[in-house]
């Protein structure tokens, strides 16, 4: 199972902190540190990530033994990932609506993709039926943030050939690991260091270190015996 940490935007614009935020994310556990790749990504924009500084994270993350993935939302962000050679892709909610032939490129890049579909209303998968390998759809519900009541129809079951996994938007963990007790091999959460920065509104739906930790400690023991307890039953 895969614990992401979503640190997206939440290094507030200052690459020293995302240096941080990749070493607090190993320290407390998760599989994986994500960012975006073409999101406020303008010169001067917060989330400005060009070649020199997408190389950066990716020399900062094998150094931590982290592994990096990021969201790829347009054309040069696809550039950028071929760049650093990432294992794995992410294609965000907002991406399957505005840009689906983007998405068929990342997908024909033949690689595993993580496939969020949060804004996805229709009853058949985007893109095809999950493969078991490479293509991987993620529920999620796109709002900042979600609450409770917003569980309304989360998966019962999640598989290879279903929903693999879950992108989080509530706050805690206990969504989170709902899903990991119901099959979840993928689970995202967005990260911070400060929930209390009002820099951009991901602060406050974000897990910190100690949470962090703590999905990790509980998550990964629990979705074992999931996978045990799956195999009993046939």
């Amino acid at each position: 199972m895969l614990i992401v940490a979503e640190i997206g935007l939440n290094y507030d614009g200052n690459i020293n902190l995302a240096y941080e935020m990749i070493r607090q994310a190993k320290k407390a556990g998760a599989d994986v540190a994500k960012f975006q790749f073409g999101w406020r990504c303008n010169p001067g924009e917060i989330n400005f990530i060009d070649a020199d500084i997408a190389h950066k994270l990716r020399s900062w993350c094998d150094f931590f033994d982290i592994e990096m993935l990021a969201s790829i939302i347009n054309e040069e962000a696809l550039g950028l990932a071929r760049d650093i050679d990432l294992d794995r892709y992410k294609i965000a909610s907002r991406t399957v609506i505005d840009k689906p032939d983007l998405c068929r490129r990342v997908l024909a890049e033949g690689k595993e993709t993580f496939i969020s579909l949060g804004m996805w209303d229709k009853p058949d998968f985007p893109f095809g039926k999950p493969d078991g390998k490479k293509l991987r759809y993620i529920y999620c519900q796109a709002k900042y943030p979600a609450y409770p009541e917003d569980l309304a129809g989360f998966p019962t079951k999640f598989d290879d050939f279903g929903y693999y996994g879950y992108s989080d938007h509530l706050h805690g963990i206990e969504a989170s690991l709902l899903a990991i007790s119901r099959g979840a091999q993928y689970i995202e959460n967005h990260f911070t260091l400060n929930k209390t920065s009002q820099v951009i509104r991901d602060h406050i739906l974000s897990v910190d270190p100690a949470e962090l930790r703590q999905l990790v400690e509980i998550g990964k023991p629990l979705a074992k015996m999931v996978s045990y307890a799956n195999k009993t039953q046939g």
